[in-house]
């Protein structure tokens, strides 16, 4: 049985920014998503542990979890949001999380390949 998650009322959905970039870095993979904030559900999501892109790496004995394979995630996910007519996003950075290295990969191939910051 599937449980759907809640829907926010309205009062509070319209001051919510509507799409919100999610990065998540490990050792050995690197994963983006973005998130639909009012129904709490995944719009799109790329990783370095999907099997066709992971395959493509490592027959080019390339790492999944460089600054490299990082702008590799924000292109494939920019192209899956502007699939889905989604043409911008809110960047949500952890603590820990400060704007260089795979964290600026991923955002500045998101910006180069069309879509907007809010």
């Amino acid at each position: 049985m599937v449980v759907p998650p809640p829907v926010r009322p309205e009062r509070v959905t319209k001051f919510l920014k509507p799409y919100i970039l999610r990065m998540h870095f490990t050792n050995k993979f690197v994963n983006a998503q973005v998130v639909h904030t009012p129904t709490a559900t995944v719009a799109a999501a790329a990783s370095t542990q999907e099997k066709a892109l992971r395959l493509a790496m490592g027959k080019d004995k390339e790492s999944t979890r460089d600054v490299a394979a990082a702008a590799k995630i924000g292109m494939i996910l920019a192209q899956r949001l502007l699939l889905r007519d989604i043409p911008a996003v809110t960047v949500f950075l952890k603590k820990d999380q400060k704007y260089h290295g795979k964290v600026k990969a991923v955002v500045d191939s998101l910006t180069n390949a069309g879509v907007k910051l809010i």
